[in-house]
């Protein structure tokens, strides 16, 4: 299938797919007229950014399956072994269709490993007897992940399997061959996106039991940058039970719970916005030039204040209007109890376990706006930073507080909007900076991609928002080629993200691909047999994808990338 240059670099083009685009684009308009007019209107001038506006009322966001408590054993018990694995793998693919199209964002397996060894133990299977099986059905798996794009008929179905708390030998196999055979499948494949959970005490050290899946994983890594990395000893989650952590799509997070409930296991985000703070920082330069740094930085909570709150009474509507759809719109979750509670005492009471997020993009140029210098740049604009991002998780604890509903702060990622946002305001503004000719906003609080920092200082810098950004977040390390051969400096990575308190840490690193020889590396011509037909993989957005169907916004981003 041929890949757009669209919104959504993991679409590829069909005929189901250009009328989906049409009715897609008109419905979201139809959304925008239906609001108050407050909050349409900041969205359509790029002051916020309401994320699947299609979706707005009729679904939530995304999901980490509760697949092992209740597993339908039914559906796949009653045959010889041999069917019944190729049944449980097919079903799965088949909870992804469906639950694919019944949400707008990703889906996870918190313990792909452990769950799937459970329900081999259910179904009475010895792994140890279909070891090659298993292996083809896996393989199968990451194939149908990496080349399926039938969701509305051109996208990738968003699916994230976390491993690395194997608790016995079959679970092992299963995180082993996982990693083992996305690695043999080449660098062509590259989803599904696979998350390996650090703790030490089960896989960090050189004597826990799993430490050499750890290293599998690391190896992998080197090559296709997957996995990526969930730390549970970071501060943020270590007094969490680490088979209750889950990343679902690029950085999702979920956790606390004010009705009760530790964890990601059958929870999910409802719904989530993201605010321009740019456009913010450059409104308060303009009404506060003759005044100090400290009055335009008070100017700047202050309109982040005011944004905020319509934010928040945004996604309680959409709230509102999401629960009081019937069950029966929600089949697989309601077939299946993907969500806690399964959608049988009504979708409130499985909802409200749900996440609200404020989010927020281009910390870097609002703070270079409104100092002149890099947030980075010294320590005075490093607090200063913090203090900004603490003052935007202390409202959405407020929040949190006032209306009993999990309102948490995302640090968003900005695959769409890092080009949206900018392309509205330097229309409308001047500043002293040049924050406007790379043309595009950075991610969230990330340090800019061209800053040239060694990848310890980025991740010492980064560790702290990890700790306010409860929604979600992620840090980066950008290598300037592939790091083969060198996972003990990738383990070393490892160890300086738990101890800066960074949550969730992915590698970068350019791969390019010949189409002619497969031969891969970092060229503009095939360094093999000379040939410029090349596919070059980036990550966008948490995924990786091919560069050519990236945003304007992101192919800026991602050709101002310099290593760390």
């Amino acid at each position: 299938m041929k890949q757009l240059n669209n919104d959504n670099a993991a679409n590829r083009t069909s005929y189901v797919g250009k009328v989906y685009n049409i009715g897609e684009k008109r419905f979201k308009e139809e959304v925008l007229d239906s609001l108050p007019v407050e909050w349409s209107n900041l969205h359509r001038n790029g002051t916020i950014h309401i994320h699947d506006l299609d979706a707005y009322g009729l679904t939530y966001n995304c999901l980490t399956l509760d697949v092992a408590s209740d597993f339908p054993l039914n559906k796949v018990r009653g045959f010889t072994d041999e069917d019944t694995i190729i049944r449980l793998f097919s079903f799965i693919k088949e909870l992804f269709t469906n639950l694919g199209n019944e949400q707008s964002g990703g889906m996870a397996f918190a313990n792909f490993d452990n769950e799937i060894a459970a329900i081999l133990k259910k179904l009475n299977i010895d792994y140890t007897n279909y070891k090659s099986l298993i292996s083809n059905m896996i393989t199968d798996l990451i194939i149908w992940c990496n080349n399926t794009h039938t969701r509305m008929g051109q996208t990738s179905y968003y699916v994230t399997l976390n491993i690395g708390l194997a608790e016995n030998e079959c679970a092992r196999f299963i995180a082993k061959t996982l990693i083992a055979n996305f690695e043999k499948l080449g660098d062509m494949v590259y989803k599904p996106n696979i998350v390996f959970k650090v703790k030490k005490g089960i896989n960090f050290d050189k004597t826990d039991k799993n430490h050499d899946l750890l290293i599998d994983a690391l190896g992998c890594t080197s090559k296709k940058m997957i996995p990526t990395y969930l730390l549970c000893d970071c501060k943020a989650d270590s007094s969490v039970d680490p088979n209750k952590l889950s990343i679902m799509g690029c950085r999702t997070r979920v956790v606390d719970d004010v009705h009760g409930l530790e964890g990601a296991v059958g929870r999910g985000n409802v719904a989530n916005i993201s605010i321009n703070l740019p456009r913010l920082a450059l409104e308060a330069d303009v009404e506060a030039k003759s005044h100090d740094v400290d009055k335009r930085i008070d100017l700047l909570q202050n309109k982040w204040d005011i944004v905020a709150k319509a934010t928040k009474d945004s996604l309680i509507d959409r709230y509102q209007k999401t629960i009081n759809i019937q069950a029966e719109e929600f089949p697989t979750n309601s077939s299946y109890h993907l969500w806690c509670n399964g959608f049988k005492n009504g979708v409130e009471e499985s909802l409200k376990h749900g996440t609200l997020s404020i989010g927020f993009i281009g910390l870097s140029e609002a703070i270079e706006v409104l100092t002149g210098k890099k947030y980075y740049s010294d320590m005075d604009n490093y607090i200063i930073t913090l203090g900004i991002v603490k003052r935007m998780r202390d409202y959405c604890d407020f929040l949190r507080n006032q209306y009993e509903m999990n309102f948490s702060l995302l640090a968003t990622s900005g695959e769409l909007i890092s080009g949206r946002f900018i392309e509205f305001d330097k229309k409308l503004f001047d500043p002293e900076v040049d924050i406007f000719s790379k043309g595009y906003y950075t991610n969230s609080f990330h340090i800019d991609v061209d800053s040239g920092l060694p990848g310890y200082k980025k991740i010492n810098l980064e560790g702290l928002f990890h700790e306010l950004c409860n929604g979600g977040c992620i840090t980066y390390v950008e290598l300037g080629e592939a790091p083969i051969g060198n996972e003990s400096g990738l383990y070393e990575y490892l160890d300086i993200a738990i101890n800066s308190g960074v949550h969730y840490l992915g590698f970068n690193f350019p791969k390019d691909i010949c189409n002619e020889c497969g031969c891969s590396g970092v060229f503009d011509k095939c360094t093999n047999c000379g040939s410029s037909s090349i596919t070059r993989i980036r990550r966008v957005s948490g995924y990786l994808e091919i560069l050519d169907g990236f945003t304007d916004g992101k192919k800026a981003e991602e050709k101002n990338r310099r290593k760390n």
